[in-house]
């Protein structure tokens, strides 16, 4: 564990956080000891931090890692025409311990953490800078520390943690639960970053911090974990007050025109609370290619596709959501005229402001931002809360009602369109049971491909049931899913280097003792 955790140091090219221009700084052979000496190398230092968010071209974590290791283990998406052995290990759920987004899964958000974990102590000791601004870099390495250790969490369950420089070798996984305990006190704590420090949407702020614990929150009151199942109220509550946080400041709302969450021309969007900055020839939006990697062609697939074309009909179709999401026609600025597509294209990613411009030198989106929190995500968590704890209270309904408005209002007349089916445009009048089967609705038609659907199944705890509902039964994911893929499996080469980590269940031929079955999930 040591190897691979405790000995990296600020070891890539980092990037300056600029939404205009992403300047680039080579620290290599950084002595850790001798380092953080002033604010500029405290700077470079958090900056190391929010780098691993890209770390690698392909396999970053948001560089494409979610997006294959949530949307491809959905009922909506598998691999297109990729010749990754790895991408249709996922897409299959077959996925095994030495594939390579498991190991990168784990390995970068251990790097990000170490350099977390140092920075945090270093920075601790040093009187070279006012103390205002020595907690701001502190609250804001432990935002980040904490938004690693959430992926790990859900990606693999119990996990080791490791607070400081050189710990971890040859120690067994932590408790969910206490891995929990610490994002919540790294997210509390950041909670406090004051409102002058960050400058845009891609670094931690407080209100991100208030965002991002709302949704922890929520989801370690699903985990059926010792302590989830002993406290589901006060972690619900904890939630909804974390939202309202978010919600009553008055800094974020949601926009008109659902597509502006990934323009170009719009990364500081209202909507937005924290994002990945990419920027083509530095930290690409690998996304942005795997999404349109063919072009404008129907011979073959992309790297990401759909299940099928259902997924399109399955929106409304005055869903304004629909044709942001997904699409089966696009102008193509080559030929002056649209192209029709037999098989849907994800739209999020393809930036038509980029194909447009003759001398790029790829037609999908890969300078489009990441969304890690957008303002819909905390209305959809409180709404979520409030129902869990109190049933679809009228502030549950707004706060779901107000993701429907904007999903059918017409940005390009102004107007509130309703559904076509003849159904209410406002919820009302349901049981818990009805709005909790609504909401699921909502979440799945806001958040098609943002890293969020295969997380959002398992916590709802319906994750092999939906594709088995969903997924034509001679598909292979139909015919491997099994209660195993609840989580991913440890790497093989972190139990090798650490025999104290326990595989998880069902990565080493086990066929009986299913612990997923034994908690009523399916």
């Amino acid at each position: 564990m040591k190897k691979n955790i405790s000995t990296y140091i600020l070891s890539a090219v980092t990037l300056l956080s600029s939404c205009a221009d992403l300047d680039q700084s080579s620290i290599s052979s950084i002595d850790k000891d001798n380092f953080y000496q002033n604010e500029s190398d405290i700077k470079v230092a958090l900056n190391g931090v929010y780098q691993v968010l890209t770390d690698g071209s392909m396999n970053g974590p948001w560089n494409d890692e979610l997006i294959f290791l949530n949307d491809l283990q959905s009922e909506y998406a598998r691999r297109g025409t990729a010749n990754s052995a790895d991408i249709t290990e996922i897409g299959n759920f077959a996925i095994t311990p030495t594939n390579a987004f498991v190991e990168t899964a784990w390995l970068y958000r251990y790097k990000a953490i170490n350099r977390a974990n140092i920075l945090i102590d270093k920075v601790a000791e040093n009187n070279s800078i006012g103390e205002k601004e020595r907690n701001n870099y502190i609250r804001s390495a432990k935002f980040l520390r904490a938004l690693y250790y959430f992926d790990l969490v859900r990606l693999f369950g119990d996990v080791p943690l490791v607070l400081h420089d050189g710990e971890g070798e040859g120690e067994p996984r932590t408790s969910k639960d206490i891995v929990y305990e610490q994002i919540v006190a790294d997210l509390t704590e950041a909670e406090q970053i004051t409102a002058d420090f960050p400058k845009l949407s891609s670094e931690a702020s407080s209100l991100a911090a208030s965002g991002l614990l709302s949704k922890v929150y929520i989801t370690w009151a699903q985990t059926d974990s010792e302590y989830s199942l002993a406290h589901k109220s006060d972690l619900y509550q904890k939630a909804i007050s974390a939202a309202d946080k978010v919600i009553n400041s008055g800094k974020y709302h949601l926009i008109d025109k659902f597509i502006d969450n990934w323009s170009l021309d719009k990364k500081e969007g209202p909507e937005l609370i924290f994002t990945v900055e990419h920027k083509f020839g530095i930290n690409r939006n690998v996304t942005g290619h795997c999404v349109f990697s063919t072009g404008f062609t129907n011979t073959k697939l992309p790297v990401i596709a759909a299940i099928n074309n259902d997924l399109y009909d399955n929106f409304d179709p005055n869903d304004q959501r629909r044709d942001a999401s997904v699409t089966v026609r696009l102008f193509d600025p080559s030929q002056g005229e649209y192209f029709d597509f037999e098989r849907l294209r994800f739209r999020k990613y393809i930036d038509t402001l980029y194909m447009a411009n003759e001398s790029a030198p790829y037609i999908s989106g890969q300078n489009t931002s990441s969304s890690v929190l957008r303002y819909a995500e905390v209305l959809l968590v409180k709404a979520e809360a409030e129902n869990e704890l109190n049933g679809p209270t009228s502030s549950a309904y707004e706060a779901l009602n107000a993701i429907r408005r904007r999903a059918y209002w017409s940005p390009y007349d102004n107007s509130q369109n309703q559904p076509t089916d003849g159904t209410t445009l406002e919820l009302s009048g349901l049981s818990k049971e009805q709005f909790r089967d609504a909401l699921q609705t909502e979440r799945f038609k806001e958040f098609i491909l943002e890293g969020n659907r295969w997380f959002d199944l398992k916590r709802w705890h319906h994750l092999v049931k939906t594709i088995k509902q969903h997924v034509p039964a001679d598909d292979l994911k139909y015919k491997n899913i099994t209660t195993r893929n609840y989580y991913l499996p440890l790497p093989e080469e972190q139990i090798v280097l650490n025999p104290k980590l326990e595989q998880n269940w069902g990565y080493a031929g086990e066929t009986s003792g299913d612990p997923y079955a034994a908690l009523g999930w399916d």
